[in-house]
């Protein structure tokens, strides 16, 4: 697909468009964590899809792998370029970036982890190759509550009081609200 999108602008599109959930999800974390009620997380992936089909003729990469953290690297500036805009600071400074895109990749590795499928041991998930984007893709068909306690839990690593408070709900209810979350995903990902 890499080879496909070098030569053409459409390629290109369908390829980006397989990694929308992905940053989406990224995206939401971050704007939680930082700009909650200024931006919308589609818009940030939209604008950074701009900026990764504007440089992609710059982009070295020769795996998917690579393509990802290239992606989520030009999110994380995306993101920093708001957090700028919204709290008044004009200089760049590259320790946010660095600590949007540390924040990211923890996030990401966070995706990997989610159990899914309850015969696949964690080594197995993480093994996947596509295990992340495919997550991703499942919690962004979700509804709000069950992405939301699903990201909250797994991949901000919040203990279920933690999540019942950033949500206004009891602990029992985020906890039942959780556990329909996971069968959610998992009818997403059929046992072998």
């Amino acid at each position: 697909m890499l080879a496909d999108a070098r030569r053409d602008s459409a390629a290109l599109g369908r390829l980006l468009e397989q990694y929308r959930h992905y940053l989406r999800l990224l995206a939401r974390i971050e704007i939680g964590r930082k700009l909650q009620g200024k931006v919308d997380a589609s818009d940030v992936v939209q604008e950074a899809f701009i900026h990764a089909h504007h440089y992609f003729p710059n982009f070295r990469g020769e795996s998917e792998t690579q393509l990802t953290a290239w992606l989520r690297e030009i999110l994380a500036g995306t993101l920093a370029n708001q957090v700028r805009r919204y709290f008044g600071t004009k200089a760049r400074d590259p320790r946010l970036e660095v600590g949007l895109m540390a924040d990211m990749d923890h996030s990401a590795a966070g995706l990997g982890a989610i159990p899914v499928d309850p015969q696949t041991s964690p080594s197995q998930q993480v093994a996947r190759g596509e295990q992340s984007l495919l997550v991703a893709s499942a919690i962004g068909q979700l509804p709000d509550d069950y992405q939301t306690v699903i990201v909250l839990r797994h991949m901000e690593g919040l203990t279920f009081p933690q999540v019942a408070e950033r949500m206004g709900k009891s602990v029992d209810s985020v906890e039942k609200l959780w556990m329909r979350a996971l069968a959610q995903l998992r009818k997403q990902f059929p046992s072998p």
